[in-house]
């Protein structure tokens, strides 16, 4: 991990980092499809060059209520078990490095984020938490079941 490019980005006013391989690209988000009887965290569908994205808001899939700050009008692609997901994020900061392992999330952070996150790395502009894509896509459904 240490020395691996990060996708970096704000969520719910944390910084966040989504491993680089993970992440296809980055769109301008267009417009948004609801999906009927999904949970509340998929928000619906949009297209990326006539391929169709399922798009989560990232706040509400870790825990959070959605925030009074408009999310960025941007959103981050990746692909999980062969399925395109568009990632809604507070704001799209930069490519970054790793400069650490992961390491444990301090218990401040909340349960929330230990839910959806590999550990906290450091990076060139401070603690970054590590996300897990494949947790963050299950969404507070999952936390649910855990609890």
């Amino acid at each position: 991990m240490k020395n691996s490019l990060l996708v970096m980005a704000l969520i719910a006013g944390r910084r966040c980092a989504f491993p680089a391989p993970d992440v296809q690209s980055v769109i301008e988000i267009g417009t948004i499809t609801p999906i009927p009887r999904t949970p509340d965290f998929i928000k619906g569908l949009t297209a990326m060059r006539s391929q169709a994205l399922t798009v989560l808001d990232c706040r509400t899939a870790i825990g959070f209520t959605e925030s009074e700050f408009p999310l960025d009008h941007r959103a981050i692609v990746a692909s999980h078990q062969g399925d395109a997901y568009a990632l809604r994020v507070d704001a799209i900061e930069d490519i970054g490095t790793a400069v650490s392992e992961p390491g444990s999330i301090p218990g401040g952070f909340g349960a929330q984020w230990a839910n959806v996150s590999k550990g906290l790395v450091e990076t060139h502009v401070g603690p970054t938490l590590l996300l897990d894509l494949g947790s963050l896509i299950e969404g507070e459904t999952a936390l649910g079941e855990a609890a």
